[in-house]
């Protein structure tokens, strides 16, 4: 059987019992390239479509079509078998896997292609096959830290939108009706992610302890900016990219006030087809009681795709 045969065969024995699961591990072969190993495991199996297979790696459509063709190709000529992976060999895929379940939960968390906010049933699969993971691999920081993350971003599920549908900002939310069950085991798990990476940081750690700030603080006010700032030049280190800049410009805003985080947003070049940088700046300049510009750069994210939810959210935001 060859990978992405529709009908592969079971494996005679391994430790994952999943069926998805097996087939993401088993998408995530060694031989192609670990963009194009999530990009199959994505666009196959996480039910995405092309498009947002492209927003989620952040690349052009017509780049994320041309790679998927050409992973196919590799594929058919190299007669990669379509088989599971024996357990000796999971750990060296288990980095591509986790970017496979991280980007499924982001699209299902922060939909690119619906016109409501959440794609629920994403989010529950992507919530379903981490755990099932951090089962089969406990002693992973990687894993635990998915699975922190995941449990707390995932705790703001009830109010994260209004009864019309528009996303509902951090600092609006009503923090009564978080999920502090998953917020309490999500912050156990931080610990134990932390405990486990003294001297070399995890990113999926790293960004569950940001979640973590969040999620603790009882009020909006009450944020601990100066830590979440900490928390993201942490990332920065392991994780240079124009993304991470982005919110830690945002968090920036919140400790040292607008023009600060507006200074630090504009000085990231590399995200001037993404909308979240344009939103942001609409916001920063908003605050900032430079109005027209504001409006210019939500104009711009308009057309850069933002989601119906959060540009009405933007909206509600710049009306203020």
């Amino acid at each position: 059987m060859w990978l992405l045969d529709p009908e592969p065969e079971p494996p005679t024995e391994s430790v994952v019992r999943d069926d998805l699961l097996r087939l993401v591990f088993t998408c995530c072969h060694p031989t192609l390239s670990r963009d194009a190993q999530v990009a199959l495991s994505l666009r196959t199996l996480g039910g995405l479509s092309t498009p947002e297979v492209a927003r989620a790696l952040m690349v052009p459509e017509a780049t994320m079509a041309k790679r998927l063709t050409r992973a196919k190709q590799k594929i058919q000529q190299a007669h990669i078998p379509y088989r599971v992976p024996a357990d000796h060999e999971l750990p060296d895929r288990l980095s591509s896997v986790l970017t496979t379940l991280y980007l499924i939960f982001n699209e299902g968390y922060a939909a690119t292609s619906s016109p409501d906010l959440m794609r629920s049933h994403l989010v529950d699969e992507a919530l379903r096959l981490t755990e099932l993971l951090h089962h089969l691999m406990p002693d992973e920081p990687s894993v635990i830290g998915l699975r922190a993350l995941e449990l707390l971003q995932d705790s703001r599920r009830a109010t994260r939108v209004d009864e019309t549908g528009t996303a509902m900002r951090l600092r609006d939310q009503d923090r009564s009706r978080w999920n502090h069950d998953q917020i309490r085991h999500g912050v156990l798990l931080v610990g134990e992610g932390l405990t486990r990476t003294p001297t070399t940081p995890d990113p999926y750690v790293v960004q569950a302890a940001i979640a973590a700030c969040h999620c603790l603080a009882p009020t909006y006010a009450d944020t601990d900016w100066a830590a979440i700032v900490s928390w993201y030049d942490v990332l920065l280190t392991i994780e240079p990219t124009d993304v991470v800049r982005l919110g830690r410009a945002s968090a920036l805003a919140e400790r040292d006030g607008p023009a600060a985080g507006l200074a630090a947003v504009e000085a990231i070049t590399g995200l001037h087809a993404y909308p979240y940088w344009y939103a942001s700046r609409a916001e920063l300049l908003s605050r900032l009681d430079r109005p027209d510009e504001a409006l210019d750069a939500r104009d711009a994210a308009k057309r850069s795709g933002l989601t119906p939810a959060h540009l009405q959210s933007l909206d509600r935001s710049l009306r203020r």
